[in-house]
């Protein structure tokens, strides 16, 4: 991120676990997009007689080149009272990755129900509230990568020549021999982790700070791609 992320805090007391769930936000929006500008993060307490149990509201703002802000906003939402240690083992659960415990009944917003009722925590709000940004970014991402305006026959043919895991890029050796820089962001359908030296793509050029480099990249899961690595196997190393 180009700039530090703003966090603006109203009527919410900044604890450990709230900076937790924060950075890890963050840390999932940049693994999306790692060329985001700036985020802003607002996190409030509505006011009003008319407010019952913790209402919260917040938003986060993103900001990335050549594209309005992404602006996601939410509030909290009525939920069944649980008790604290079940709500606190939610929270506890997610930041291991795990899912939440399913509740035994499904939740009712009528006003005959009203008691016993209360917002979801701040914790959930925040965690759900990344969730929706990241889901967001994502489709603003693939949109600028082309994924939905390019066609299968507009792209070329490839192989994974080399890859550097903990680097996050790689390079591919296509079929008149040039090697081609990629990088992880470029993978698309989040298949990063299924590449291996020797896997079959197809690929779009765009032009980067360092020459051409591939823009996106698409897994071949269809006979012939061994045929087209070993088409590639006797061509010179150019590295």
């Amino acid at each position: 991120m180009q700039v530090p992320p703003e966090i603006v805090l109203k009527d919410v007391e900044r604890t450990p676990l709230i900076d937790k769930l924060l950075t890890r936000g963050i840390a999932r929006l940049e693994q999306v997009c790692d060329y985001i500008i700036s985020t802003r993060i607002a996190i409030e307490k509505a006011q009003g007689r008319r407010q019952t149990g913790n209402p919260y509201r917040m938003r986060i703002d993103i900001r990335i080149p050549d594209r309005s802000d992404v602006i996601v906003k939410r509030s909290s939402k009525p939920s069944k009272r649980i008790p604290n240690g079940l709500a606190q083992l939610q929270t506890q659960q997610a930041l291991k990755g795990e899912p939440e415990p399913e509740r035994s009944e499904p939740i009712r917003r009528s006003p005959l129900r009203r008691r016993g009722i209360r917002e979801e925590p701040l914790q959930t709000l925040i965690r759900r509230t990344f969730d929706l940004a990241r889901r967001e970014l994502e489709k603003v991402v693939d949109r600028q990568r082309g994924e939905v305006k390019v066609h299968p026959q507009q792209q070329t043919q490839a192989v994974i020549e080399k890859i550097f895991r903990e680097q996050g890029y790689g390079f591919l050796r296509t079929l008149d021999g040039q090697q081609i820089y990629f990088h992880r962001n470029s993978v698309l359908h989040k298949h990063w982790g299924r590449l291996t030296v020797g896997t079959g793509v197809r690929y779009t050029l765009e032009a980067g700070e360092k020459g051409l480099q591939a823009s996106t990249i698409e897994l071949i899961d269809k006979p012939g791609a061994a045929e087209m690595h070993g088409q590639l196997h006797d061509l010179p190393d150019l590295s």
